[in-house]
C-alpha cells in the first residue's frame, strides 16, 4: 500500500480561504483500510509536536475532527482534507497516515515455520508453543520475528504465530502431530483390550 499527496508543493493558501489537500491511496484487493489520519506539524514556534486534525474510520465517507472547520472525506481510493477559514496559524507540514488490518498465515517446511502477514502496518511478531513463549529448548526466532527454526525433536505440539500492531493482533496456529503420543495411546488401548480378554476368560472359566 502507498499514499501520495496529489497537490503541487508547496501549497499557497490565502488567509480566510479554504485549504484543500487530496491524497491517492494505492492498494491491492486484499488490503483493507482501517483508519485515515490527517496531521499537521507547525512550521514555527517552540512546540513542533504534530497536531492530529482528524482520524476517520474507512467505513465513514466523511468525518470531522475536534475543529468544526476541518472535514475529511474518502471517495474510492482518494482522501481529501478540507479546512475552512485558513489562517497563518495553520501553516506547517501536513501528512496523511493510512492504517490497515493485520492478517496472518503460516507456511510450514520441515522444521522451519514462516509467519507472513497478508496485510498490516508496522507489524510485530511473537511465537508460542503450547500457549507459552518459545524457549531455546523449542527453537530459535529470527531477528525480524517472522521465522521460527524448530530445534526440538520430534516436531510436536501447537505452534502459534501472533502478529500485532497498534490496531490489534491476529494469530495463526500449526499443529504438528506427536507420533510418540500416538504410539502410547495405541499401546494403552491394546493393553486394555488384552486385559478385558483375560478377565473375560477367567470369568468364563469360573462360571464353567
Amino acid at each position: 500500500m502507498s499514499v501520495h499527496i496529489l497537490n503541487e508543493q508547496p501549497v499557497h493558501v490565502i488567509p480566510g480561504s479554504k485549504l484543500v489537500l487530496t491524497a491517492r491511496i494505492e492498494k491491492n484487493l486484499r488490503e483493507e483500510i482501517s483508519t485515515i489520519t490527517w496531521t499537521r506539524e507547525p512550521e514555527t514556534g517552540h512546540d513542533r509536536t504534530k497536531v492530529t486534525l482528524a482520524t476517520c474510520p474507512a467505513k465513514s465517507p466523511k468525518c470531522s475532527g475536534g475543529n468544526p472547520d476541518v472535514q475529511v472525506s474518502l471517495k474510492q481510493q482518494e482522501t481529501t482534507l478540507e479546512m475552512n477559514r485558513y489562517s497563518t496559524d495553520d501553516r506547517g507540514e501536513y501528512s496523511v497516515t493510512v492504517t490497515h488490518h493485520v492478517s496472518v498465515s503460516i507456511n510450514v517446511s520441515y522444521s522451519l515455520l514462516v509467519c507472513r502477514e497478508a496485510w498490516g502496518t508496522d507489524p510485530s511478531f511473537s511465537w508460542l508453543h503450547e500457549r507459552a513463549a518459545v524457549t531455546q529448548q523449542v527453537g530459535k526466532v529470527s531477528k525480524d520475528g517472522h521465522m521460527l527454526i524448530v530445534t526440538m525433536t520430534p516436531l510436536c505440539g501447537h505452534f502459534t504465530c501472533m502478529v500485532g500492531n497498534k490496531l490489534g493482533y491476529s494469530s495463526g496456529t500449526y499443529a504438528a502431530p506427536c507420533e510418540s503420543e500416538g504410539r502410547g495411546t495405541t499401546a494403552a488401548v491394546v493393553c486394555l483390550v488384552l486385559l478385558l480378554m483375560v478377565c473375560g476368560g477367567v470369568l468364563a472359566f469360573l462360571l464353567w
